[in-house]
């Protein structure tokens, strides 16, 4: 028996997502939405998160990236079937209340918080250690300690980090109209940046570099993959510009499938370039790991200058990109009474929710200020794999309660294919260590209770009768 559960007709026309939407304008096309999915995604992971994922698995690196892609394309084929076939903003957390109802929602909403949120934190660390890099390489100078670093690294605040967000925020609360823009013009130019990084290593190659190959076996591999999975994070993004979205049933899915399969092309030929330059252990644990390569093979420092303005530049894009998802998250949720209303009001001046937009800015400016990088990263991790298994799900629970819903895209192979992507997210999951499962479970916990206290009272659907006879007559059939 699922709880209250809102039909996926419900959720597309309180949403006006085959309209014009809750005061948003349609204003993103393909090329837009695709170039908002590559600057959600390729940032942070890839420009410092190569370096985590060498440690773990060494040369085998690029199997872990392959392993961390497979599980990106089952779910990606997830994604694509249920954002044509319900294109709001909600994303997975209207998926799963479509599905499995508002509890099991809620808790997906939640998870949301650390895949789109604490991910935020997490991308601005990164910026800033490139900033504090391309710095150097201009001037010959850094960035106080005390200003550049966290205090458990060190310093005092991470000023930059802080910085990076807010200057997101102001373009954010401008339109969604300039945001693309913005997103679209760097997404070009990072995707430019690592092709040129790429031919930089390839110069330098040697075969010598990817032996022994897998020096910590199928358990390294593994744990690189887990490390690894950051770098796809922020493809689900693309389904949170439902209501933004011109002709979403066919661009959304299309927009998906396209994105994953260029990534992954762009990661496995930098971790390759990486490693075959410099060799692993060059590699491994070095932060701005891919200037360290260019400065190395090129002998001068202007290279990996030019390296670190594009990823200035890209992890820029992905905080404003994942910011942009955070937010329509926060609004969908609100719509639904679950978050306090004040989330989704739209300005009618520049039809964006300005307050919500500005909330989320100050709440993920702290931990972006005070963490580690390492620790906000395993937690955004294992939320999305969780958010990723329950989508997979989603969809059989979908196929079997709503035979008739309209599906521009359909998963191949099904049921198949969300049965694997549902099996690679748990191996993922076993990856991360005992210690993140278990503050996992603390943060689950924290949101159960929520709920109870808060969004099961305030649910506009629990205010709706008959809507909610109807959700708990399709949860018992």
């Amino acid at each position: 028996m699922f709880s209250r559960i809102k039909s996926p007709q419900q959720l597309i026309a309180e949403s006006g997502a085959d309209l014009e939407g809750h005061g948003l304008k349609r204003t993103m096309g393909l090329f837009q939405l695709v170039c908002f999915g590559v600057g959600a995604i390729v940032g942070t992971g890839i420009f410092v998160g190569l370096a985590d994922s060498v440690a773990e698995a060494g040369p085998a690196v690029v199997v872990s990236f392959v392993l961390a892609a497979i599980t990106c394309v089952f779910t990606a084929f997830s994604f694509a079937e249920l954002g044509g076939a319900i294109p709001v903003s909600g994303s997975s957390y209207s998926f799963a209340y479509a599905s499995l109802g508002e509890r099991a929602a809620f808790l997906v909403g939640w998870c949301l918080l650390l895949e789109y949120g604490v991910s935020v934190s997490a991308v601005a660390v990164g910026w800033s250690q490139y900033l504090d890099e391309l710095l150097h390489s201009l001037t010959g100078l850094r960035l106080p300690e005390a200003l550049a670093a966290g205090p458990a690294e060190g310093g005092v605040i991470n000023l930059p980090a802080v910085v990076v967000i807010l200057m997101a925020a102001t373009l954010l609360v401008r339109g969604v109209r300039e945001s693309a823009r913005a997103t679209a013009a760097m997404a070009v130019l990072k995707i430019g940046i690592l092709i040129v990084f790429c031919a930089i290593g390839f110069s330098a190659f040697e075969a010598g570099h990817l032996s022994p190959f897998a020096t910590e076996g199928m358990a390294g591999i593994t744990a690189g993959a887990s490390v690894a999975f950051f770098s796809y994070i922020g493809f689900d993004a693309i389904t949170t510009a439902g209501e933004e979205v011109k002709n979403p049933r066919r661009n959304i899915p299309l927009a998906i499938l396209i994105c994953i399969g260029l990534v992954t092309v762009l990661y496995c030929a930098v971790a390759l370039a990486a490693i075959g330059a410099l060799g692993a252990d060059e590699v491994a644990g070095k932060p701005a790991a891919l200037s360290l390569v260019v400065d190395q093979v090129t002998g001068s420092s202007v290279g990996g200058g030019v390296i670190a303005f594009g990823a200035v530049v890209a992890i820029a894009s992905v905080v404003l990109a994942v910011m942009y998802g955070q937010t329509r998250i926060l609004m969908a949720m609100s719509r639904d009474g679950l978050m306090p209303r004040i989330l989704e009001r739209v300005s009618p001046r520049t039809s964006t929710p300005v307050a919500n937009t500005w909330i989320v800015a100050a709440v993920f400016a702290v931990p972006a200020a005070f963490a580690p990088l390492d620790v906000v990263v395993d937690l955004t991790t294992i939320g999305t794999l969780a958010i990723m298994a329950v989508v997979n799900l989603a969809v059989m629970v979908l196929r079997r309660r709503e035979p008739g819903l309209g599906r521009s895209f359909k998963v191949p192979l099904y049921p198949l294919s969300p049965v694997l992507g549902i099996g690679f997210c748990l191996y993922l999951i076993w990856g991360t260590g005992w210690r993140t499962w278990l503050v996992f479970a603390c943060f689950l916990v924290v949101g159960a209770v929520l709920y109870a206290v808060y969004g099961r009272r305030h649910s506009r659907l629990a205010l709706t009768p008959a809507a909610d006879a109807a959700g708990r007559a399709a949860g018992g059939a």
